[in-house]
């Protein structure tokens, strides 16, 4: 098993610096010194991925937002179409699939040393309408059981394991896919039973790994959004945040009965980032944990963070950040860094996505039901929605998942790294498509004109690849039907991107351009200094994919780079052939 593990790593994962060694080095606990995270080596600054998905489903993830946000709704809709005990099979099957030794042996060699791990408590404890006896705590071995697996799995590649309270009882926020909240119920804070049952499960937690140095720390609440004074349902606009302070001051104590080793990450209100009110620390091992979605990269835009955990001594850990363009998470990654911020992107997988490491493919049968959901037509039967959502299960394994080394590379490489690599391995005599352009940082590698989303920022939202295909770089490519593949479209003037090609045979070379369009210019730029000639259609142009010759070079054995320059927008682009005229 291990050796197809490591072939798998190294067929998917070229590009990362050298596999890692299967090798358990006793690391020690993390702990915190000041601003720093420490650990028996000395600082070491987190480079977390978050494993979201797999113990909580929201609706966006799931492409089901329209009609089930929420995990309790995708639930309610999967037992009508399939039955009980349809749903069931399909929850043990995405549980066994999801995450697996191979997933964590993956994030280890593309180098996080980390995994923050969203939970659901209802693996853990039932909700507390469905408690036999009220005011009781039932245990349900499941979750208890996947995070051993965890533990085990991250223990074999030395990286800490962070539990995440991703779905508190009752819902800790008004955001409700990502609480799974219920507003016809109590929630967390309107409950005192489901304010004990939460710190029943930390100290069951605590008390079970109080002595596993895997573990990286309890995070007590992920993104509490609720209202506690203010009219704003989000808590941004509360003052104080008394009961969120009060019950995480009341959750540390009860951790502290039974654990006194492990760190605490704290996270404010408004998905994290009210800490109004919170601090100063109450225990001498808390993190202050916040998030950073579509915002610009500024040092304005963490300052507030930077000055907190400067005048109370707190190591700070971003959460959550990610779904953005590689040109963002390079620049933000680079951000935190510069101010020693731990990081933990959001997340691991998703469906049918370009924002994530691991796309998991979307099945027609579950587009149907999709489809059926929202618009009550065409009612898939009993055993063709079951084959349909077993097989989104089956998806779901990394080996079956489209892994984006484009987005792994910006992760981790670009961030001190400006040269390019090729994204795929492309040689002459041959086809090179468009969308194959290097891996590498924008303006080195590719030029577009619209890079990445920052509404938060800006109150406008951007698209940065409107295709939303094949990679997270910031150049548009959509599947063509035509050309029954992928192509690079919507271009404006002075967008480029740049190939990197081997040469097989020394020669004289056509370069054929495949491209599609009214109206627009393409020229080729070989090896930084030679025109190799330009594609030119005026209005009279037909719209269709031509293929036609832009020029001809001469090419020595070896490597060259070609570069794709736009100099009037309009025009899609499928592939460059290059062709052999005369050999040396």
């Amino acid at each position: 098993m291990r050796l197809l593990t490591a072939l798998f790593i190294f067929i998917n994962c070229f590009f990362v610096h050298s596999l890692y060694a299967q090798v358990e080095i006793e690391h020690g606990f993390l702990q915190k010194s000041g601003r720093y995270f420490i650990n028996n080596s000395g600082p070491i600054l987190l480079k977390s991925l978050n494993v979201g998905g797999w113990m909580l489903q929201e609706g966006y993830r799931m492409h089901s937002q329209k009609t089930a946000n929420a995990q309790q709704e995708l639930e309610a809709k999967l037992a009508d179409l399939v039955g009980e005990a349809g749903k069931e099979q399909f929850y043990d099957a995405w549980l066994n699939n999801h995450c697996t030794r191979r997933d964590v042996d993956s994030i280890a060699a593309w180098g996080f040393n980390s995994i923050r791990l969203p939970m659901h408590y209802k693996l853990f404890t039932p909700p507390i309408e469905k408690e036999p006896i009220q005011g009781e705590m039932t245990w349900r071995n499941k979750g208890f059981a996947l995070v051993d697996s965890m533990v085990t799995w991250c223990k074999a590649n030395q990286l800490y394991l962070i539990l995440d309270l991703h779905a508190a009882p009752g819902g800790q926020g008004t955001d409700v896919p990502i609480a799974d909240y219920d507003k016809s119920k109590p929630s967390l804070w309107e409950s005192e039973l489901n304010r004990a049952k939460t710190k029943a499960l930390w100290v069951k937690l605590a008390k079970r790994y109080a002595h596993e140095p895997t573990i990286g720390g309890y995070d007590l609440l992920n993104e509490t959004n609720w209202a506690f004074e203010s009219k704003d349902i989000h808590g941004c606009l509360e003052e104080d945040n008394k009961p969120l302070k009060a019950f995480m001051v009341e959750l540390t104590e009860a951790i502290r009965a039974v654990d006194t080793t492990h760190l605490i990450f704290i996270e404010g209100n408004c998905w994290a980032n009210n800490f109004k009110g919170i601090w100063p620390p109450w225990d001498d091992k808390l993190v202050l944990s916040f998030h950073k979605y579509w915002s610009h990269n500024s040092q304005e835009s963490i300052q507030e963070f930077i000055d907190l955990a400067e005048k109370y001594g707190l190591p700070l850990y971003l959460g959550e950040s990610g779904e953005n363009s590689n040109v963002w998470f390079t620049e933000a990654i680079r951000l935190f860094q510069q101010h020693n911020i731990s990081w933990a992107w959001w997340p691991m997988k998703k469906i049918a996505s370009i924002t994530n490491p691991c796309s998991i493919t979307l099945n027609d049968g579950y587009q149907n039901i999709l489809d059926y959901w929202e618009t009550g037509r065409n009612k898939p039967s009993q055993m063709d929605a079951l084959n349909s959502i077993m097989q989104l299960a089956e998806n779901a394994k990394i080996e079956n998942c489209t892994i984006r080394y484009d987005l792994i590379d910006a992760l981790f490489r670009q961030i001190n790294d400006v040269h390019t690599r090729p994204f795929k391995i492309l040689s002459a005599p041959g086809v090179i498509r468009a969308v194959d352009f290097d891996m590498g940082r924008s303006g080195s590698a590719y030029a577009d004109n619209d890079s990445m989303n920052v509404w938060v920022s800006t109150g406008s939202k951007t698209i940065w690849n409107q295709g939303w295909a094949y990679r997270n770089d910031a150049v548009d490519i959509r599947y063509s039907e035509e050309q029954k593949g992928y192509v690079v479209d919507w271009t404006e003037k002075g967008e480029w991107m740049r190939y990197t090609f081997d040469v097989v045979t020394s020669g004289v070379y056509d370069f054929n351009l495949t491209a599609s369009g009214k109206k627009g210019a393409i020229s080729l730029l070989l090896d930084d200094r030679i025109n190799v000639g330009q594609m030119t259609t005026g209005n009279e142009g037909s719209g269709s994919w031509e293929v036609r010759l832009i020029g001809q070079s001469q090419l020595a054995k070896g490597r060259h780079v070609i570069k794709v320059k736009i100099d009037e927008p309009g025009l899609a682009l499928s592939n460059i052939k290059v062709i052999m005229v005369n050999q040396d």
